[in-house]
C-alpha cells in the first residue's frame, strides 16, 4: 500500500503542476495566496523608516502590534491587506503621502496540522505551505495496513466552533485507475489547527 500511496501522491503533485485548459481552477491555484496564521513569522517594512522596520511573530490570538500604528488583526489576511491596515495607521504620522509598506512573511511557522490515527507517523506537522488531504497522509508517512481510507475526519476549528468534515480517499488505493480517481475527486485542502483522524 505504501507504494501505491507514494505514486498517487506523485501523480497528484504532477496534476497539481500542470497547466489547465479547460479553464478549471485547481486546487493548488487556490492556495497561490498565503493568508497569516498565529505564531507566523512576518517582516513590516515602512520604506525609509528604518525605525519602523520590525520582525514580529503573531500572537496566539492573531494580533501583533506596530509603533505609531497599535493593534493589527493579522490572522486570515493576505500580506497586501496587512500592509493597508499599516498605512492607514500611519496616515496621521505624515503631511503628506505615506512611505511604501511591505509586510512579507518569513517563517510561516503558524501553518500548523495534525495527524492522528492509523498511518505510520502521526503527530503534528509544520509543512510551510499549503497541502491537501493527500500530502497530509503522505507527511504521515501513509496509511496504515489496516486504515479506512473511506471514512477519514477532518475536525477544524471555525468561528462558532469546531466542525467535522468527511472525507474519503479510499478508491484511489486500487492498483488499477488510480491516477484517474486523482483527477476526477476533489481532494480538501487542509487548512491551519485542522486535526485529521484516520480511523
Amino acid at each position: 500500500m505504501a507504494v501505491i500511496f507514494a505514486l498517487v501522491a506523485a501523480s497528484a503533485n504532477a496534476q497539481s503542476a500542470a497547466p489547465q485548459t479547460d479553464g478549471t481552477v485547481t486546487a493548488a491555484s487556490n492556495q497561490a495566496a498565503y493568508r497569516i496564521n498565529a505564531g507566523d513569522d512576518i517582516e513590516v517594512y515602512v520604506w525609509g523608516e528604518e525605525r519602523l522596520q520590525r520582525q514580529i511573530r503573531v500572537l496566539p490570538d492573531g494580533t501583533f502590534s506596530f509603533p505609531l500604528v497599535g493593534r493589527v488583526e493579522a490572522e486570515g489576511k493576505l500580506p497586501y491587506e496587512i500592509e493597508a491596515v499599516v498605512s492607514k495607521g500611519l496616515e496621521n504620522q505624515y503631511r503628506g503621502q505615506v512611505p511604501q509598506v511591505t509586510v512579507s512573511v518569513s517563517s510561516p511557522t503558524g501553518l500548523q496540522f495534525s495527524v492522528m490515527g492509523r498511518v505510520n507517523s502521526p503527530g503534528s506537522f509544520t509543512p510551510g505551505r499549503y497541502v491537501n488531504l493527500l500530502e497530509a497522509l503522505s507527511l504521515a508517512g501513509g496509511p496504515s495496513q489496516f486504515a479506512d481510507l473511506g471514512g477519514i475526519s477532518i475536525v477544524r476549528k471555525t468561528p462558532t466552533g469546531l466542525t467535522t468534515i468527511r472525507a474519503s480517499l479510499g478508491g484511489l488505493f486500487k492498483r488499477s485507475g488510480a491516477a484517474d480517481a486523482v483527477s476526477k475527486r476533489a481532494i480538501p485542502n487542509i487548512q491551519s489547527g485542522d486535526t485529521v483522524i484516520v480511523p
